[in-house]
């Protein structure tokens, strides 16, 4: 039942988050329109921010698990597809107050997809660590501004053709980078 309960927590937010800003969505309005008590709200999530916060790790594990099956270059156009799909979600939640919470979970996805990745080039290529670090924070820093343009440009951007373009660029560049 408790399974049953949080999903049915999980869901109606992300059905309220297509309705209204994430900074309009509060506890009591969510216990309403699930028809649960707030004690049972407060058994599975501390807070409006916790569920916050479930909601995109649970999207953080999905594309670290495409991460671990796919390319880079897939994992993105996974990700910019995905947040197309649901735009007025990701703007209802971008547009909030809560937008730094969004940002970090951002940028801190961009570095588990994209760390392990050129940290094991690395090590084949036998790279001092400091400097595979350093390339590393570099493309992490150029994909978070590339996504943020994206968000801030109204998810308008050719995917197919900006994600090749990018990909193909880095590819160019770590083949240089790491010798």
């Amino acid at each position: 039942m408790a399974n049953y309960t949080q999903g049915l927590i999980y869901d109606t937010f992300l059905s309220m988050l297509d309705k209204m800003s994430f900074d309009k969505i509060t506890v009591t309005s969510l216990i309403k329109e699930c028809n649960i008590s707030r004690n049972t709200f407060y058994y599975h999530y501390e807070d409006i921010y916790d569920l916050l916060d479930d909601v995109l790790i649970s999207l953080i594990k999905k594309y670290d698990q495409e991460a671990a099956k796919k390319d880079l270059k897939e994992v993105l156009k996974s990700m910019l597809y995905d947040c197309r799909e649901n735009g007025t979600k990701v703007y209802n939640i971008f547009n909030s107050i809560s937008r730094d919470r969004l940002e970090r979970y951002i940028f801190d996805e961009t570095n588990s997809i994209i760390s392990h990745r050129l940290m094991k080039i690395a090590k084949e290529k036998n790279v001092d660590p400091a400097r595979a670090q350093a390339i590393t924070d570099i493309v992490r820093y150029s994909i978070y501004g590339f996504f943020m343009e994206f968000l801030w440009n109204g998810m308008k951007a050719d995917i197919e053709e900006s994600v090749d373009k990018l990909i193909d660029i880095y590819n160019e560049l770590l083949e240089k980078m790491f010798y």
